[in-house]
């Protein structure tokens, strides 16, 4: 049973349990320890995004790993795909974020990667809890010159910037596109502007000037409206908004419609066939993913696989089978051949390029897919539970799949970062999955007054 760890690291409310500068401090202390297993050069690069509360995080990690005889490398505000970038290409042996994605400024949190740029697995995960409350390392503490010492990496975005642009071949410019970015006041706020702007695009601005307390505060990917209006108001050609950590991108076209993260998979995944990129044919995408991006798949002569939802779960079952295209319908976009985790502004580059090519706009491009109706509905719970012991849920589950005759799908997950239970119904009727989702919540509502 997990102690700290998520489906995407470790999360909750700053200052409150686990987000607290003490078990940030163990999870340091676990992660040097973890490290100085290994015969490299024992250093530990450490990232965040914008939060008020990331510079007491970052302090109580830095002194944890410094404490087990292991030196940090800390590289400020960065998107997360940056500091897996950062990972790799300063050869560190781990990498660690400070940011809690898409949540409110007040939730923090800690994701970590390995040296070779992919997140933790879960027996790493497990290993990490079991040494912060094992005690196994009380005896252990380096000292004189054998302590840990920190330093700061000031070229960290310039290196990242230069990584990014290199993913577009030279040939390609963004002279012609007027490009409406909103940066969630978060992580990508130093870095996004500079990669379109320096590509030749022409970029109005949006969320980029945070203060510890308005990142993701209605604007950036969880609020697209805002961006897409000013679309409109500009006559942009395209709208990229990015979320708090930069690791998804949900884009509007040039019409001011939000063009969803199923919709750029099939786009890029359509391009990747006719260039002979997509590995084995085949995009890794969740449970959550429309049905329409199944059925767009099998017409473009690909297939599509399904894994559970996060991010982290998709690329490794990209790794296990060799693919090298999959991403979210929340917007995580993951090219496998550029790098190891989600990343919203390569994610951009990306489909830019594809519009280059094809000379054609979003709206345009977007009808290669056709969604099937979906809603979606979320229900707090005191705390997290599944579904399948709330009584009479199954049964309940199966009688209106049974409705739905094979031409649509349910599907009831708790959130993985927190106390909700995700309600999913997909179908033909809009009416209809409308009143099953209605029917189901109100099921988990009544169990929880119980």
């Amino acid at each position: 049973m997990r102690r700290l760890f998520g489906t995407d690291g470790i999360r909750g409310v700053a200052n409150s349990h686990p987000m607290t500068t003490e078990i940030a401090m163990q999870v340091g202390r676990a992660i040097a320890f973890i490290v100085k297993k290994k015969a490299r050069g024992h250093s530990i690069i450490i990232g965040k995004d914008t939060r008020l509360s990331g510079y007491m995080i970052e302090n109580a990690l830095a002194a944890g790993i410094c404490s087990m005889g292991v030196d940090v490398q800390l590289v400020g505000p960065l998107p997360t795909p940056g500091i897996a970038f950062m990972t790799t290409s300063m050869r560190a042996d781990a990498g660690v974020v400070i940011s809690a994605s898409h949540n409110p400024f007040q939730d923090n949190g800690i994701k970590i990667f390995s040296s070779d740029g992919f997140k933790l697995p879960d027996a790493v995960e497990a290993e990490i809890e079991d040494l912060i409350f094992s005690q196994k390392m009380e005896a252990l503490r380096p000292v004189a010159e054998e302590v840990g010492k920190a330093r700061r990496i000031d070229d960290a975005k310039g290196r990242y910037i230069v990584f990014l642009k290199n993913t577009v071949p030279r040939k390609y410019t963004l002279d012609d596109f007027h490009i409406v970015l909103d940066c969630a006041h978060g992580a990508t706020y130093g870095v996004a502007p500079h990669v379109f702007r320096e590509l030749g695009a022409k970029v109005t601005l949006m969320g980029a000037e945070p203060n510890g307390v308005n990142i993701n505060h209605g604007c950036g990917a969880l609020y697209p409206e805002l961006m897409a209006a000013k679309v409109l108001e500009v006559g942009a050609d395209i709208g990229l908004a990015l979320d708090g950590d930069g690791d998804r991108l949900i884009v509007c076209d040039e019409r001011g419609q939000v063009v969803g993260g199923d919709h750029i998979m099939a786009i890029c995944a359509a391009d990747l066939l006719d260039r002979n990129k997509l590995k084995k044919k085949t995009l890794v995408s969740t449970v959550m993913s429309n049905m329409g991006l199944e059925v767009a798949m099998r017409k473009m002569g690909g297939k599509m696989v399904r894994t559970a939802v996060g991010d982290r779960y998709v690329v490794e079952e990209m790794r296990r089978n060799g693919y090298s295209f999959g991403g979210e319908q929340s917007g995580h976009l993951v090219f496998l051949d550029h790098i190891t985790t989600g990343d919203g502004i390569l994610a951009g580059l990306q489909l830019l390029m594809v519009m280059l090519k094809e000379g054609k706009p979003v709206s345009e491009l977007s009808q290669i897919m056709e969604s099937f109706p979906q809603v979606l509905k979320n229900v707090r719970t005191r705390t997290k539970i599944d579904a399948a012991e709330i009584p009479n849920f199954s049964e309940t589950v199966t009688r209106l799949e049974q409705q739905l005759g094979g031409t649509g799908r349910i599907l009831v997950r708790p959130s993985g970062t927190e106390s909700l239970l995700r309600v999913m119904v997909e179908g033909q009727d809009d009416e209809q999955i409308n009143t099953m989702a209605d029917e189901l919540c109100d099921l988990i509502n009544r169990a929880e007054r119980a």
